[in-house]
């Protein structure tokens, strides 16, 4: 379990109040920011307080770890300044019934502040360019007792129960993105219908996407498995984030068991352009186990050709969930 603080700005109405917290990827200079690589480590669990008009303003509960998607439609202009693809973790938000001034109890937990990357200075004013911070286990408490000490049992239990519906599922946002953009074919008149039907089902990676994989992978990299019955083709720069050629193309795809293809579209796992398999922190390491992915073993799958280690490029880089610093 891990403590994070947000400084919200613009947005910390539309937010806290929509249960999430979302930053773009990259500044605008196209460089990469600490404060939003945060997001990719962010597991669920995970505890967030929310900073906001110099007062701490909520904490929740990380109901899902972090996964790449389009910037929320209820920023409006608020977020053009930003790029439309970022980060997003779904977060279970409860108000302070009194929010606590800051820079009111500054003395009492700037010892506790990070030495780096702190969200704020110590005197309580916020940090100019943080978003997302780590904060350790005391600094939370503290802020806990502070804000409102009814919560602190947050501290040192699951907030999250297993059964809980809401993180069962694959993250509604994502499903909604993809069914716009299929739709979106479908109506389109400007493709033709045998395109447009090719397009539609490499979403669930079979049709002639699958087959286009096929003639480069006959195997699932990590399983072994070789039966094509039990393989899909999974796009590795996701359907969603693919132009129409690229959601075609065989070299954008590896074919991959249910199991596997579930922890490489989500970001769990990725690999080296050599081979090695590459693991997420925020990866439930029992679960990999049960998987087939052991843990403190390094897996080598072969190598991969030129327009693969592209895509994987892309992969690592804007899908896995490990922070680039």
């Amino acid at each position: 379990m891990r403590f994070w603080w947000v400084n919200h700005r613009q947005t910390f109405a539309e937010e806290v109040g929509g249960h999430y917290i979302w930053c773009p990827k990259h500044k605008k200079d196209g460089a990469r920011n600490h404060f939003y690589e945060t997001l990719r480590e962010v597991q669920r669990g995970d505890l967030v307080f929310s900073f906001a008009d110099a007062h701490l303003q909520a904490v929740g509960v990380a109901k899902l770890p972090c996964y790449s998607c389009p910037r929320p439609d209820e920023f409006g202009k608020v977020g053009e300044a930003w790029d439309q693809r970022g980060w997003r973790v779904d977060v279970q938000f409860q108000r302070f019934q009194r929010p606590l001034r800051v820079a009111a109890v500054a003395d009492q937990i700037a010892s506790l502040l990070p030495t780096k990357y702190s969200p704020i200075q110590r005197d309580g004013r916020g940090n100019q360019g943080a978003y997302l911070a780590e904060v350790s286990r005391e600094l939370a408490r503290r802020l806990l007792e502070l804000a409102e000490s009814v919560l602190l049992p947050l501290i040192d239990a699951s907030a999250l129960r297993d059964s809980d519906p809401e993180t069962l599922a694959d993250p509604v946002v994502l499903l909604e993105w993809e069914d716009s953009l299929q739709q979106r074919i479908a109506e389109s008149g400007l493709i033709p219908e045998t395109t447009r039907r090719a397009l539609i089902q490499a979403r669930r990676g079979q049709g002639r996407f699958k087959e286009n994989v096929y003639r480069i992978e006959r195997r699932c990299r990590v399983t072994g498995v070789f039966n094509p019955t039990h393989l899909i083709a999974s796009h590795i720069k996701p359907w969603r984030e693919s132009s129409d050629e690229e959601r075609l193309t065989g070299s954008n795809g590896l074919l991959l068991t249910p199991s596997m293809d579930h922890l490489f579209d989500r970001g769990f796992i990725t690999f080296a352009d050599g081979g090695e398999v590459l693991v997420s922190p925020v990866a439930d390491r029992e679960s990999l186990d049960r998987m087939g992915i052991p843990s403190g073993r390094h897996l080598q799958v072969g190598s991969f050709n030129t327009d693969q280690r592209h895509f994987l490029q892309y992969h690592r880089e804007e899908i896995f969930l490990k922070s680039a610093f």
